[in-house]
């Protein structure tokens, strides 16, 4: 579908397509490409699970200078040609500043979001946000805070590795991001889907990927202060891509957000286990 600028979006549906209508955002590197287990869940519960490639991955166009607060523009024109009036929404990962966004600039049509191992805020004040991260994160970000130019030469060679890799591969290449816990995770029955996942994102480039990192450590474009809808959050302690103090810092920086800081949890583990439960408390919304 178009949105008002003439860019493309990919949408993808599935679970129950007459049920109540729920928003998944995806990852950062990622892809509209939904979970079979996060289809079962959806479909036993009623729930009408919607992804979309976000601008810049996959087939969806992409948006140069994007803000997080732009991802709620684009929900809003995939809900308005969808003919949805009401709507709940998750994120993870990347996927969680651009829930924040929708939660916060979407509030007559929100009903209500959930937000899994979603970063704060770069520059929160008290909150060192590169700490605890795994090595490749901290260079991927410290290049992305030099500028597109050095992004561009550090995900070209991630990408490329992305492409070729297995999930074993992947494991390999992100030591530093993948504790024993997520190890565990992606060397199961996630790992194939994740490596599919970002591979069908990556497939025409590192334009999305580039353009999310250049996000997150910019103006997200909407204050936190401004969501008033109901917000759940989870996050891990063993998290080496989005750590522990993230999550913590953003459940006493948001209003009334109901906080699951678990202790057995990383990063992939809640992708795995957490969606489910998402999925529970959303429907409580509606």
């Amino acid at each position: 579908m178009n949105t008002r600028d003439g860019r493309m979006l990919h949408v993808q549906e599935d679970g129950d397509r007459r049920g109540k209508p729920v928003f998944a955002l995806h990852g950062t590197p990622g892809s509209a490409m939904l979970y079979g287990a996060h289809v079962n869940d959806a479909a036993k519960r009623g729930i009408r699970l919607i992804s979309y490639d976000r601008s810049g991955y996959g087939e969806s166009s992409r948006h140069r200078g994007r803000k997080v607060a732009d991802a709620a523009k684009d929900v809003e024109v995939i809900a308005d040609s969808l003919g949805l009036e009401r709507f709940a929404v998750w994120g993870i990962s990347g996927g969680g500043p651009h829930t924040l966004a929708c939660a916060a600039l979407l509030p007559k049509r929100v009903v209500a979001a959930a937000s899994l191992a979603s970063p704060a805020p770069y520059g929160a004040p008290g909150l060192d946000w590169l700490n605890g991260q795994g090595e490749d994160n901290v260079n991927e970000f410290n290049a992305a805070l030099v500028g597109s130019d050095k992004l561009a030469r550090f995900l070209e060679p991630q990408r490329e590795m992305v492409m070729k890799a297995t999930p074993q591969e992947m494991v390999e290449g992100w030591e530093s991001l993948i504790p024993p816990v997520d190890r565990e995770a992606m060397l199961g029955k996630l790992g194939p889907f994740l490596v599919s996942n970002m591979k069908a994102g990556l497939r025409s480039g590192y334009d999305g990927w580039q353009d999310d990192d250049l996000a997150f450590v910019s103006d997200w474009g909407f204050e936190l202060s401004d969501i008033s809808v109901p917000l759940v959050l989870w996050q891990g302690r063993h998290d080496k891509m989005v750590p522990y103090s993230h999550g913590e810092w953003l459940a006493g920086h948001i209003n009334r957000v109901e906080a699951h800081l678990t202790p057995e949890d990383g990063h992939l583990t809640l992708f795995d286990r957490r969606v489910p439960e998402a999925h529970a408390w959303l429907m409580k919304h509606f």
